[in-house]
């Protein structure tokens, strides 16, 4: 491939010109766009294009890197394509992290500005306070407002190409600190082509579907894949601020939705709920996911009609498996079989093939000849874990998977240290650093418990000090929660008098508890769920 995002824009832009591009709901609980927002694919060019010209007048350019924390604004994706097409790198800012949460995304990118939404400022002037850099932040809202002279080094000459960098997202590492993975035009373009010609059930409609996607911008799902496969294919993404299940069925109603994105989370919400005429009015024609339970997939379906088509992916590689061809495996944890430009194999820990069947760790690559084609470029500052996330020429997901004889993946586990809590990857390790760093606590294990709404939730066993009591447990979840993102606070804090080591101190947490021990109704175990609540 050698288009450039912006390149591949302006040229589907002009080929769309009248298409509905991206949507918002009405919500009038909302602060922002209230009555609901609706843009063409030429009048999107056109702020693009304006947008682009300003930023590039002040000096900002190919090489540079600017921080947005916009939220699910529909800015958040313009203002993307508008960076882009200069050469400068999106770097999406979660809204829900904590001021030194912040500091570190602007210390380990090198971000030279910060652009944020007027009620999200406060937390982006505390994040540039506690970094220690002269970072400005400019208030944003509809539209881009003068922006500052860039002050740092002039952009690069060369042009811009395939290998450029277009984003630097943040995700999580096991070591406790999020990576910063590099993204190419190539790589986001390539996402949005494949996703847009897998066939079978995901099949989209050129210039004649509407994907709704309750995911948050500063994810790969929503910002990269959906944006770029509904670029690629002439459609329109429709973006609602967060998931309401209250709203679900009314929204992709009254948007006139024809595909939409969920995950885990969502499926048990909405079968939770009692029936409604809304229920039924939807022209949903598939849903695309992950993270249904198999047992509430097929009484998903039978009662509202949609295919809910489970797929795997992640930020590091632009090729996603998915189990969308009849007939599918939906009564199991089926993810997908390995294709051209996308091969699969299940290793041991020696990195040796296992038997079909038996239980492996995922490794994946474009193929033999060109193993990294389609995938990320890197992770930033980490040249290390890069070389060893790639080693042998496979990229190790980190996931515990099967293999069938008929090529078919099942998702068992993850390898990794990480919790995936209603879709977000939280590194248990971050949240233990936090907690260790308490005059209370002696040792901690943070691990994951299963939960009904949320596939996953985080508890943390600690040993304490003190004589624990409830009291504790409050004074232990309130110094998480306010030093880390609402979600990955432990929901459950358990006090225990011992915390099993191996002889160099490594933590063994598979002897914490007995296999089939339900870990939340041990003694002293206090359950803080109901209190992590965005701020």
């Amino acid at each position: 491939m050698t288009d450039t995002i912006g390149t591949h824009f302006r040229a589907r832009a002009e080929t769309f010109s009248c298409h509905a591009f991206l949507s918002v709901p009405a919500d009038q609980d909302r602060h922002y766009y209230p009555d609901g927002y609706d843009i063409t694919y030429g009048e999107a060019a056109v702020l693009v294009s304006r947008w682009a010209k300003q930023l590039q007048k002040a000096g900002y350019g190919h090489g540079h890197r600017i921080a947005v924390l916009l939220a699910n604004r529909p800015e958040m994706l313009l203002l993307k394509l508008a960076l882009n097409s200069i050469g400068v790198s999106w770097v999406p800012v979660n809204p829900d992290y904590r001021p030194a949460e912040v500091a570190y995304l602007l210390q380990d990118s090198g971000a030279t500005l910060a652009l944020t939404a007027p009620d999200l400022r406060d937390l982006l002037v505390q994040g540039v306070r506690e970094s220690g850099l002269d970072i400005p932040v400019v208030d944003m809202d509809a539209d881009l407002p003068a922006v500052p002279p860039a002050q740092q080094s002039a952009p690069l000459t060369r042009r811009i190409d395939a290998d450029s960098e277009a984003s630097l997202i943040y995700t999580s590492g096991t070591t406790g600190r999020p990576k910063g993975c590099i993204l190419s035009h190539d790589y986001e373009l390539m996402m949005g082509q494949w996703y847009a010609t897998r066939g079978g059930l995901i099949d989209f409609q050129t210039g004649q579907d509407r994907l709704y996607c309750p995911l948050p911008l500063f994810h790969v799902n929503a910002a990269i894949l959906v944006l770029f496969c509904m670029i690629e294919t002439g459609n329109c993404q429709i973006i609602p601020e967060r998931f309401r299940a209250s709203a679900w069925w009314r929204e992709l109603s009254e948007t006139k939705a024809t595909v939409a994105h969920y995950l885990g989370i969502v499926i048990p919400a909405l079968m939770n709920r009692a029936p409604e005429d809304w229920d039924t009015r939807h022209t949903l024609r598939f849903a695309v996911g992950a993270g249904v339970e198999p047992t509430l997939h097929r009484p998903f379906e039978e009662r509202f009609g949609v295919p809910l088509i489970e797929v795997w992916g992640m930020s590091e590689m632009c090729r996603i498996l998915g189990d969308y061809a009849e007939p599918r495996q939906i009564d199991t944890r089926a993810m997908g079989r390995p294709s051209v430009g996308l091969e699969a194999k299940v290793v041991d820990d020696t990195d040796k093939e296992v038997p079909r069947g038996t239980p492996g760790e995922l490794v994946i690559r474009h193929s033999a000849e060109t193993p990294r084609k389609g995938a990320f470029s890197g992770y930033l500052n980490l040249p290390e874990v890069t070389e060893e996330s790639w080693k042998g020429g496979w990229f190790h997901t980190g996931d515990t998977v099967t293999m069938d004889d008929t090529g078919m993946i099942f998702f068992v586990d993850r390898k990794k240290n990480i919790i995936r809590r209603s879709g977000e990857n939280i590194a248990a390790a971050e949240i233990e650093a936090c907690l260790q760093d308490h005059d209370l606590v002696t040792r901690v294990a943070v691990v994951a418990v299963p939960d009904e709404m949320r596939d996953e939730e985080v508890m943390a066993c600690v040993m304490v000090t003190q004589s624990p009591d409830a009291a504790m447990a409050q004074t232990l979840f309130d110094y998480s929660f306010e030093r880390l993102a609402y979600y990955k606070a432990p929901g459950w804090i358990q006090f225990v008098t011992d915390i099993p080591v191996t002889g160099t101190q490594k933590i063994q947490k598979h002897s914490l508890f007995d296999a089939d021990e339900d870990p939340t109704q041990r003694p002293d175990t206090y359950d803080m769920r109901k209190l992590k609540k965005r701020g």
